[in-house]
């Protein structure tokens, strides 16, 4: 199992390194992600840690029995864990902005269902008015088709009365014929008999009954007009209500012809805002590609500053290895002079012992170094040849390995020196054992070394003057990324706003199309509503035609009934003349 620990080291009494190193367990691997502190404080021995300096963390892997099987330092480890932690945070706040967006959106939506049931509730109710409205005037055409029917009926009847009167008529006319023909053969002082009085008089009676069923048509005329006159009235409602459906159309056709001219303007906005954004991501495209060059710049003057770095470092260890780096006394020399040899061979031992500890850490951390900037070079490789999109997430990559290699390039500064001072110290312990014990093993010191002061001096203003070249252009980057985020930053509000416009417009355009669908039901509406009211108005004109045409022809027949009725009298003053005689 996998735990990051701290490198505790008790101290020995002469303060040259060693001492018993124990591990302190911090924190234990979960899973992938997941790490749990690990309570108390837990410290196991392990001999392997003493080639790390005191307080370093570390990652080791323990078995079941805490026995360890892999150590290493974790700061490179520490970063990566970091830099993931962040990204996780970067992503988590991504989808917290989505999720809100998400429910704003669902938000939106609901209240717009909302708003569309209660759009159709009033258009049920609408349609339950409608359908009220034609049943009532299919009631009142019915209607108006009885009372036409009554009306035809009545004409008929009037028809039927003019030809009895016009038939009794002449029939009466043909008996007063025969009467003058008789009365003007007969001799003088003739009388009529029985039976033509009685045929006169049923004749006079006939007419007389004609005249009274032609009162009878009348009455029942004036009430044809009454019922039709009603139903012109109810019919006048129906036409204000449609006068005022179509006023209410009009005004509400009005309306939407006005928004959706405010909806083109705003759309002509919304291109010229998209122009504008345009242009913009052509500006960020610009500063991410002049961001890109210096970062190959940069990328190219670093690897320049390893390699004299490295050329430094080992310049300044064979300076060191030679006597010619000047390196400053860091023992007492007189004390080990004095000290019993069996002890300074001790020492020593334990000095080489310790040194070759340090070496073999300090090549680990180089080979890892070596690691890192094969895939430095690698990532660069792949930059040159990816495409637009996967170079971002490269370059990302490439930054994250540049900052893991400079802290771990930093790191290992001091510990080259630390390994240098120690080989110092080493030499001086072994110079005063050799000198004490009289052998020749001491190394001697051959004449005519090279001064290679000179060379590490200069190597060391080169490393300098890229440093600095190195900085400046980290400088340069930094500004182009802050312009670069903050283009990024306007890009994206323009583009949150645009969309946010655009998702704005478009429902203001389902709204519109749901208004205009609305006012076309209305004037639908409008039409069928006057295409059911104008047959019926143009039947009760029809029906209001026949009925006066039937109150004409009614007249006439009164008329001529009222002269029937003089003769009749006249008849019968005459017949009850003849009947005395």
């Amino acid at each position: 199992m996998l735990y990051l620990a701290e490198v505790q080291k008790q101290r020995s009494g002469f303060g040259l390194g060693g001492g018993k190193a124990e591990l302190k367990l911090l924190a234990c691997q979960r899973g992938e992600h997941n790490w749990s502190a690990v309570p108390g404080d837990d410290a196991i021995p392990v001999e392997e840690a003493n080639k790390f300096n005191d307080g370093t963390l570390v990652l080791v892997e323990l078995s079941a029995s805490k026995q360890v099987q892999r150590i290493q330092e974790a700061a490179r480890q520490l970063v990566s864990i970091l830099q993931n932690f962040s990204r996780l945070q970067d992503k988590f706040k991504d989808k917290e902005e989505e999720i809100e967006q998400w429910k704003a959106s669902l938000t939106f939506s609901s209240q717009e269902l909302n708003r569309r049931e209660m759009e159709m509730q009033a258009r049920e109710e609408q349609l339950a008015q409608m359908e009220e409205e034609l049943e009532r005037l299919e009631a009142q055409r019915s209607e108006i088709e009885n009372t036409r029917d009554e009306a035809n009926r009545l004409r008929e009847e009037v028809d039927r009365s003019r030809v009895e009167i016009e038939t009794a008529w002449e029939q009466l006319r043909g008996e007063q014929q025969r009467v003058a023909q008789q009365q003007s053969e007969a001799p003088q002082g003739a009388v009529v008999d029985e039976q033509q009085t009685q045929r006169i008089q049923e004749l006079m009676q006939k007419l007389g009954g004609a005249i009274a069923s032609a009162q009878g048509v009348r009455e029942q005329l004036n009430q044809s007009f009454s019922a039709v006159g009603a139903q012109q009235a109810i019919l006048d409602q129906h036409w204000q209500q449609l006068e005022q459906k179509q006023s209410i159309a009009q005004q509400q056709q009005e309306e939407v012809d006005r928004q959706n001219q405010s909806l083109q303007n705003r759309w002509q906005e919304w291109y010229q805002s998209q122009d504008a954004l345009a242009q913009a991501r052509a500006e960020l495209k610009g500063q991410q590609s002049t961001l890109s060059a210096k970062q190959d710049q940069a990328q190219s003057v670093s690897l320049q500053v390893r390699a004299v770095e490295d050329l430094y470092q080992q310049v300044s260890r064979l300076a060191s290895a030679s006597g010619t780096a000047g390196t400053e006394q860091k023992v007492d020399v007189s004390a080990l002079e004095k000290m019993p040899v069996d002890e300074l061979q001790g020492l020593v031992q334990h000095l080489q012992h310790d040194l070759e500890k340090v070496f073999r850490f300090v090549n680990d951390q180089e080979e890892e170094l070596t690691l890192q900037r094969e895939t430095i070079e690698e990532l660069q490789g792949k930059i040159q040849a990816a495409s637009e999109y996967d170079r971002m997430a490269l370059e990302n990559e490439m930054a994250d390995e540049l900052e893991s290699y400079q802290m771990l390039n930093e790191t290992l500064v001091g510990q080259r020196l630390r390994l240098q001072e120690r080989e110092d110290v080493l030499k001086q312990h072994q110079a005063v054992l050799w000198r004490r014990l009289g052998t020749g093993n001491a190394p001697k010191q051959e004449r005519g070394d090279i001064d290679l002061g000179p060379i590490v001096a200069q190597l060391n203003t080169q490393r300098q003057q890229q440093s600095q070249e190195l900085q400046r252009l980290e400088n340069e980057i930094q500004q182009v990324r802050e312009a670069v985020s903050q283009i990024e930053a306007n890009v994206n509000r323009q583009n949150g706003e645009s969309e946010a416009k655009r998702y704005e417009l478009k429902q203001l355009e389902q709204n519109l199309f749901n208004q205009k669908g609305a006012v076309a039901q209305l004037w639908g509406r409008v039409n069928v509503y006057q295409e059911m009211l104008q047959p019926v108005q143009d039947n009760l004109n029809a029906l209001r035609q026949k009925l006066e045409a039937a109150t004409g022809e009614l007249d006439r027949v009164q008329q001529t009934g009222e002269e029937q009725d003089r003769v009749v009298s006249d008849l019968r003053q005459v017949l009850s003349g003849l009947i005395t005689s």
